[in-house]
């Protein structure tokens, strides 16, 4: 059996889903698409069944790429459990009357079934049931209450005997059932709806975010920095004996080079060294992991607690004059913790020209969590002021272009359309679900690309070919942005890793001025290729074509200007 769980954005699926089917679950495009669904196995009556979490949708009548999947998968389902939210009845019953209208057998799990009650509001179950003409189940997804009721009902499961009606037909329709089955009390707001209004308002909503925004780094470094010195750094002391051992018995020799590095004087360093076994695996997992573990931690409890969608109603105004609109600044939170992620969310927006401006913008001055741990160790060492520095000239570099890209790029920004959920407190086994997936994902993605980037640095290196590339390159590097000749293999590299890529740089010594333009060129020039991966596949090759063009563009402009300012400034 294949059950569809459906129902609008931020009506809690995703929850009811994880309830219902534990940890085995996959996350794939639907074919031909680049919409993600996550489907799992669900023990029904002794039998294996097939559960499939929907996109969230508002409505059949596609407006959208999510919509028209949902209306193809909802031909190949068998049963239909529709999540609605308790506490906007009306506006979730649009949905659950185009469903009955599709013939399917349907169950509703009236979800948020406490936040109703605590908002004063009372639904008659079986009145609705009996308006429907299906099974209908409280269910409070968080705590489990209903759930276990939802599964036993599934074999109840109706068809709707509700036919294809027009627009005005299902609103009148929807007005009556309202009317016979909901009642409102008036009640004081709770200390989170005072607190959602404020974090909505233009003053103390900017307020709340900045504050937000600060805490939300603090906890990622406090954690990121916990977890290097108390668990990954003791582990790779252990590990130095082991690589040591093996590089004394490879002695000197190609082998060596590739496999242990460069030995510093006269020992191993994980961060010089660039071996496959050395810096190759210290990088991505002593180094970076620890930060995007801390990151994605930090980011589904902010999504799961329902404070994402109101930063995207804050920044709607100003994301609107770069071309985009609220829901553009989540793919660009993915994107601080890693690039793809960031890409794939581009597809929440609406339009091709949207989806372009977004990934431009994301792939030239959003360095990802990995690249900026490593920046923060190059430049922090001069002091905050060169962090202040890059990370000032990528947020102006971000809005500069955006301006220009709206200017430029024909094409409208539609209005914001998106579900602004109360705040509720994240159900854990959801969250640390989702944390698993995108930490996994990252370790699959990452290393074998780190390691690939390891080796290739090693073997150009050999063969001289980073030497003749320097040559060629130098007028541009040495002269427009004022690097050493040297640290043309980091730029060559950072196509493949761009963490990699600056940790390149810590050999060469770079002064405060050096290491500054550095670190903001390599963070704008091009993405790592596995964002390039996945850019070509959401943008298609034509637009990938002048996405690059404008990244390399604004590298070598943004870089060599600030070269000069600082030489200007007497910077060294």
């Amino acid at each position: 059996m294949k059950i569809l769980l459906m129902g609008n954005p931020n009506v809690g699926k995703s929850v009811i889903f994880s309830r219902l089917t534990g940890s085995n679950v996959i996350a794939s495009n639907y074919p031909g698409t680049t919409i993600e669904f996550t489907k799992g196995k669900l023990r029904l009556y002794g039998k294996e069944a097939e559960l499939i979490d929907v996109p969230g949708v508002y409505s059949l009548e596609p407006i959208s790429k999510a919509e028209e999947v949902a209306v193809e998968m909802l031909k190949e389902g068998d049963v239909i459990i529709n999540v609605v939210d308790a506490t906007h009845l009306e506006r979730n019953l649009y949905l659950t009357l185009q469903l009955l209208e599709s013939g399917k057998p349907m169950v509703v799990a009236l979800n948020m079934w406490d936040e109703a009650k605590h908002n004063g509001i009372s639904i008659d179950i079986e009145k609705l049931e009996k308006l429907l003409g299906i099974p209908v189940v409280p269910t409070v997804a968080i705590s489990g209450e209903g759930i276990k009721n939802l599964v036993e009902r599934i074999k109840e499961a109706k068809r709707g005997a509700k036919k294809k009606r027009s627009d005005e037909e299902r609103w009148n329709e929807i007005l009556k059932i309202i009317k016979e089955v909901q009642t409102i009390e008036h009640r004081h707001h709770t200390i989170l709806e005072r607190l959602s209004d404020a974090s909505l308002s233009p003053i103390s909503g900017i307020i709340i975010a900045i504050g937000v925004l600060f805490l939300t780094f603090e906890v990622i470094r406090f954690i990121g920095e916990g977890l290097i010195s108390y668990i990954f750094d003791p582990i790779f002391e252990h590990y130095l004996a082991v690589v040591t051992k093996l590089s004394n018995h490879l002695g000197e020799g190609i082998l060596h080079d590739i496999l242990i590095g460069e030995l510093i004087n006269g020992e191993i360093d994980f961060l010089q060294s660039m071996g496959l076994l050395t810096t190759g695996l210290y990088v991505p997992f002593a180094m970076v992991l620890p930060y995007v573990f801390s990151f994605y931690l930090a980011l589904g409890f902010l999504e799961d607690f329902g404070y994402l969608p109101r930063v995207a109603v804050l920044v709607d105004g100003m994301l609107h004059k770069l071309g985009l609109h609220g829901s553009a600044v989540i793919p660009m939170l993915l994107a601080m913790g890693c690039n793809v992620p960031g890409a794939l969310a581009t597809r929440i927006l609406e339009t091709n020209r949207q989806r372009f401006i977004a990934a431009t913008l994301m792939s030239v001055c959003i360095p990802c969590m990995a690249q900026l741990a490593i920046i923060t160790s190059l430049v922090g060492r001069f002091g905050g002021m060169g962090l202040s520095i890059v990370f000032t000239t990528l947020f102006i570099t971000w809005v500069l272009l955006g301006i220009l890209l709206n200017k430029v790029l024909a094409g409208e920004s539609p209005e914001i359309f998106l579900e602004v959920p109360p705040y509720r407190m994240p159900y854990y086994k959801a969250l640390l679900k989702k944390l698993w997936m995108m930490v996994s994902g990252f370790i699959k993605d990452a290393s074998p690309f780190v390691l690939l980037g390891v080796a290739i640095v090693n073997l150009l290196y050999t063969l001289g070919i980073i030497e003749i590339i320097g040559d060629l390159a130098s007028p541009l590097i040495v002269g427009l942005l004022g690097l050493p000749k040297q640290a043309v293999g980091a730029l060559v590299i950072g196509f493949l890793r761009k963490d990699v890529a600056v940790g390149m740089l810590f050999p060469l010594n770079l002064s405060f001025k050096q290491s500054v333009v550095a670190s903001v060129v390599l963070a704008m020039y091009f993405p790592c290729v596995a964002t390039f991966v996945v850019l070509l596949r959401e943008l298609g090759v034509r637009d990938l074509i002048k996405a690059s063009c404008i990244m390399i563009t604004a590298a070598m402009l943004v870089g060599g200007l600030l070269n000069f300012i600082l030489g200007i400034g007497g910077l060294p």
